[in-house]
């Protein structure tokens, strides 16, 4: 194995799991030095092969121990820290500690949650250190290539990064998607909302599959649509990954035959989850923000995982026969492109306004025009609609929801019928589309002049004395009535 070790690395990455390993190399690849270490040898020797294989060998600089790493970097030392969220990125930050002087800054490039990047920054700023939390997305190919990075923390940490930083993000129309998002915490919650908006995303592309799928249009032809609708609007990494799985066949998995047929029609329906979705939940009732899309994506992976209890519910309670061979197969096609289309939007339109709410409660100055920007390249919820949605958020008058900019609500308005249709259908045919339909119920909510709640709060003024407002009084202005003679 070959370690080296130098007194000038511009940037050091602690962790060399499979993000960690390739975003050394894209640092490596643009022309730093970059340092490289982690609790077990034999990952930083995996590090030191392939970037040797990929002729980068003289960019990248091994460390035996904390202390090796700690001196190879330039003053001040920045270092990313890619390990496992929770405890274990408070001890390698501890184990870094001893080896680190004033002004050296440490960024947390994982999924943490967010209020533990506010008390990092909290201990370490009180003990002379900087901290940055950075929101990493796009995997291990965007790690590697052009990730989406999404740094919250000191502006002037920022500052000092922002030259690497801006060299290894992914670049689209010339500009690098990167960008400063707000003080301690914003960036892992930035990154988390992303997160949760990829759920909502994810879970759209499914139930469009399986309508498809229910109306007898095979994979192949099903790849093709997608194919085409990448082409256009609803261009996006996730489009165009569904394309290609469909089209896949049975034939490379690892240590099976191949097979005949379609690898997705062999997958099980169980999905997994690793937690950004359920935070993006919680955190959109902890802020008062109506998502649905994100809350039914999220809730759909958890009623998946009951596998058994599904297969005996099927087996006991049927749904509503219906003969498919008299939907008309192109008109559900047409009808389910816009009803994606207004999801989608809707799902991003939920994700930003937990942004929004968060940035005005923690005063992060959070631009969301540019959180459109940097999630244009390198992350997975990438997609041409972004153009539209950094447009809306840079328009001079200030915009209280992303459904409010008058281009998109003529679109919603115009394409709602084929969205109601679909969602119909589903109904009709018993075909689960729960993102779906609490996308177009979020639509109805939003654009209600009277939603009847006054109902509610009169039921809550009944039995628990919590008063309600008038239509006929200022707001603001409390009452109660005595209901009955029990009433006081």
């Amino acid at each position: 194995m070959l370690f080296r070790s130098i007194m000038s690395c511009d940037i050091g990455v602690y962790g060399m799991g499979v993000m960690g390993r390739n975003l050394a190399l894209n640092i490596a690849s643009k022309g730093f030095n970059v340092a490289v270490s982690n609790r077990s040898p034999a990952k930083v020797e995996e590090c030191i092969k392939r970037s040797q294989e990929e002729h980068l060998g003289e960019k990248v600089f091994a460390s035996t121990s904390p202390e090796e790493f700690c001196k190879s970097l330039i003053k001040p030392r920045k270092i990313i820290i890619l390990v496992t969220a929770g405890a274990a990125v408070d001890k390698t930050i501890e184990s870094l500690l001893p080896y680190l002087e004033n002004g050296d800054i440490l960024i947390d490039g994982g999924n943490e949650w967010y209020e533990e990047s506010i008390r990092r920054t909290r201990e370490l700023e009180e003990k002379g250190f900087n901290f940055i939390s950075m929101g990493v997305s796009g995997g291990e190919i965007g790690a590697r290539h052009g990730p989406s990075l999404m740094p919250g923390g000191r502006k002037e940490c920022y500052e000092a990064l922002e030259n690497i930083l801006t060299k290894i993000a992914a670049q689209v129309d010339n500009e690098a998607c990167v960008t400063y998002i707000g003080g301690a915490g914003s960036g892992n919650y930035v990154k988390m909302v992303h997160n949760g908006i990829e759920y909502g995303d994810m879970e759209l592309i499914a139930e469009v599959y399986n309508m498809m799928q229910n109306a007898g249009i095979a994979d192949d032809e099903m790849s093709s649509i997608f194919a085409q609708w990448n082409q256009g609007e609803l261009s996006s990494y996730l489009i165009e990954i569904t394309s290609l799985i469909l089209a896949k066949k049975d034939t490379d998995i690892a240590g099976l035959p191949a097979q005949e047929g379609h690898l997705i029609d062999r997958i099980l329906d169980v999905a997994g989850s690793k937690g950004t979705g359920m935070m993006t939940v919680k955190e959109a009732a902890e802020r008062g923000v109506s998502a649905p899309t994100i809350a039914a994506a999220l809730f759909e992976r958890y009623i998946s995982d009951e596998k058994d209890l599904r297969m005996r519910a099927a087996s006991m309670i049927s749904g509503p026969s219906f003969d498919w061979s008299s939907v008309d197969r192109q008109q559900l096609v047409s009808d389910l492109k816009d009803a994606l289309f207004c999801s989608k939007l809707v799902a991003y339109a939920q994700g930003l306004d937990i942004i929004h709410k968060a940035s005005q409660k923690f005063n992060w100055g959070i631009n969301l025009g540019e959180c459109a920007r940097i999630w244009k390249g390198g992350c997975i919820i990438r997609a041409k609609i972004l153009d539209q949605i950094k447009r809306a958020f840079s328009k001079d008058t200030p915009l209280d929801n992303l459904l409010l900019d008058p281009d998109f609500a003529d679109q919603l308005v115009k394409r709602q019928q084929a969205w109601r249709r679909v969602v119909g259908l589903a109904v009709a045919t018993g075909v689960p589309v729960p993102a779906l339909a609490s996308s177009l119920e979020y639509f109805d909510s939003f654009r209600a002049q009277r939603l009847p709640l006054n109902m509610i709060q009169a039921q809550r003024d009944f039995f628990g004395s919590h008063t309600f407002e008038r239509v006929d009084q200022p707001r603001g202005q409390f009452f109660h009535c005595r209901w009955t003679s029990e009433h006081a």
